[in-house]
């Protein structure tokens, strides 16, 4: 058995970089156990809903675990680390990271130092055009799920981020400096279809909220469809 078919996992938030990390993930050859997602008690993510990425767990058939945080937070993310370590005998966790936040080190590779786990980051201080380029043209579908102000507003929510809209984003980092990949929060996506899936996501009910300099799309309702080329 070569080094990479032993047991991973993917970090998921099922927005585009942990997609993207998984794709290339798979295409280098690791097995992936399962898709993970670290929440706090009672957690309600805005931009990330956890009913939503479950629907993308069936999607992608693969399975999905939530993994509750306790505080102080990095011991927790450590002992939540080392309990996926001993759950799936796991050697490498697979993260959608593409650089460091405001220069802090990866959080992630610091909690999982004690455990031993190797931590896998494809994306990691890539060219942002080509990251979103590849994206594209491996036809993944992603949705803005969550935008902030100023360089966002609600009408962004629910656009796909296809190829004229990375150039409004280039035109926009040109002008402002905006992260075109959303390193500093200007945006959030959630990936409603791609290669990789089996079937496709549909938010069939959805509002537009507003929350401090945030707008996001609170989705109410949400399907699986058949795909055409299945």
């Amino acid at each position: 058995m070569s080094e990479h078919s032993s047991n991973a996992v993917v970090l998921w938030t099922g927005g585009k970089d942990s997609c993207l990390a998984l794709f290339e993930a798979i295409q280098r050859g690791f097995h992936i156990a399962s898709l993970v997602t670290f929440a706090p008690e009672n957690a309600r993510f805005l931009a990330h809903p956890l009913h939503f990425i479950k629907r993308q767990a069936e999607a992608l058939q693969l399975p999905h675990v939530v993994v509750e945080i306790h505080e102080p937070m990095r011991e927790g993310y450590a002992n939540a680390i080392q309990l996926l370590k001993w759950q799936y005998a796991l050697r490498y966790l697979i993260t959608g990271d593409i650089d460091e936040v405001e220069e802090h080190p990866n959080w992630i590779e610091e909690c999982s130092a004690a455990s031993g786990i190797q931590v896998i980051k494809p994306l990691w201080r890539r060219d942002r055009k080509e990251l979103l380029e590849k994206l594209i043209a491996n036809n993944f579908v992603p949705l803005f799920s969550c935008v902030k102000q100023p360089w966002l507003t609600a009408d962004w929510l629910a656009k796909e981020l296809n190829m004229p809209v990375l150039k409004q984003l280039h035109k926009m980092n040109e002008l402002s400096g905006m992260d075109i990949c959303g390193e500093r929060g200007e945006y959030h996506t959630l990936v409603v279809d791609g290669p990789l899936f089996r079937q496709r996501l549909s938010i069939d009910l959805s509002t537009k909220r507003t929350k401090d300099a945030m707008f996001y799309l609170d989705i109410e309702k949400v399907s699986l469809k058949v795909k055409e080329s299945c």
